[in-house]
């Protein structure tokens, strides 16, 4: 008999949002979780340290396209909801190697949705009835905005512009269609761009930060009048959690900030709190250090996301301002700068070199 008791099943735990995610779920919640997690360049166990003791936490090394691993840690600790945040998600590194986006976020969705049907075949109706699967995903699927467009709602077409965004509006139509096809208990949400502490620096925020402590040229592409939504995550953490007690399956809710910024105004911003963060830094004025570079291929110009549905049905709406957001975060990365030259190894400044070398 599933309980309030029984374990859920985290894809993904420890990468950025789901490292928050658990750590989030272990402040709050505090019932069992087991984390299955690939490890790839962006996964730290490190962020995870705070429960990692824990006897309601289990971490198991794996992929999600092992379709007989997830059976079987069904069978062993039978879930009574999985959350699916596993996923190659930099859309960068997905115009250089699309192969790993369509295998991870295509094919482990798949395998995820039918390793979780069949395990909800073996259960009784009561249980059935109870168990969830919350698909976590982006508001890139959706494209691209003009200035004056509406906010993306949740019926809104997809229409993805690279292969990330394409991968992930395949996965999120999956999950759709089982949940129409099968009566298969899904809830999906779409987020806005995430930023806060355990960022791996390849994401623009800890980018230009870990850049700019070193004096090096902090890359803007284009003009640097992108428009993104910008996600404090631990408000889209909490949110995770809400969706999965109070979410209705078959409907999708969309995660933002309502903090709609420039690229260039957002880099402005993290160069002013370094100023005065760090008085004696002999970068400063760090905005001195902002050099503009060729525009991404496919680069959407706005995302912005009516987060409207969210706050009236399930009762959440993030906490943090961009401001109090990001004075945070800042803070953290220069407190914390042994996580940072943890993570910055050899193969991330191999991917440096490819990414940004020729621009």
């Amino acid at each position: 008999m599933l309980t309030n008791e029984s374990p859920i099943l985290v894809t993904g735990g420890a990468g950025f949002i789901g490292s928050h995610f658990v750590l989030d779920w272990f402040a709050e919640v505090g019932t069992p979780l087991v984390n299955l997690d690939k490890l790839t360049y962006a996964g730290n166990l490190r962020n995870l340290q705070p429960i990692a003791d824990n006897p309601g936490y289990h971490f198991v090394r794996g992929d999600i396209q092992d379709r007989a691993l997830v059976d079987k840690l069904l069978a062993e600790f039978s879930p009574r909801a999985i959350v699916h945040l596993a996923a190659e998600s930099h859309v960068d590194r997905s115009l250089v190697g699309p192969g790993d986006f369509l295998a991870t976020n295509i094919n482990g969705t798949f395998v995820l949705l039918e390793a979780a049907r069949a395990y909800l075949d073996k259960l009784d109706a009561e249980d059935r009835a109870r168990f969830r699967f919350l698909h976590v995903s982006t508001d890139e699927v959706f494209g691209s905005l003009k200035p004056g467009d509406a906010p993306f709602e949740e019926h809104f077409a997809f229409k993805p512009n690279s292969p990330y965004a394409a991968s992930k509006a395949s996965s999120d139509l999956l999950v759709r269609a089982w949940g129409k096809s099968y009566g298969f208990p899904a809830i999906v949400t779409n987020c806005s761009n995430n930023y806060g502490p355990l960022q791996f620096p390849e994401k623009l925020l800890p980018l230009v930060l870990d850049r700019a402590l070193h004096g090096k040229p902090l890359p803007i592409y284009g003009d640097g009048m992108q428009v993104r939504d910008w996600l404090y995550v631990g408000d889209h953490a909490a949110a995770l959690r809400v969706a999965l007690e109070k979410g209705v399956p078959g409907q999708t809710y969309n995660i933002g900030g309502w903090n709609e910024q420039a690229n260039l105004d957002t880099v402005q911003m993290l160069c002013a709190l370094l100023d005065e963060f760090l008085p004696d830094s002999p970068h400063r004025p760090h905005a001195q250090l902002l050099t503009y570079v060729t525009d991404r291929p496919g680069h959407d110009r706005r995302y912005a996301i009516n987060a409207t549905k969210a706050e009236r049905e399930l009762g959440w709406k993030p906490k943090e301002t961009f401001a109090t957001g990001l004075r945070k975060t800042v803070r953290w990365y220069l407190d914390n700068q042994a996580w940072v030259q943890e993570v910055t190894s050899g193969e991330y400044l191999k991917w440096m070199d490819t990414n940004y070398g020729a621009r």
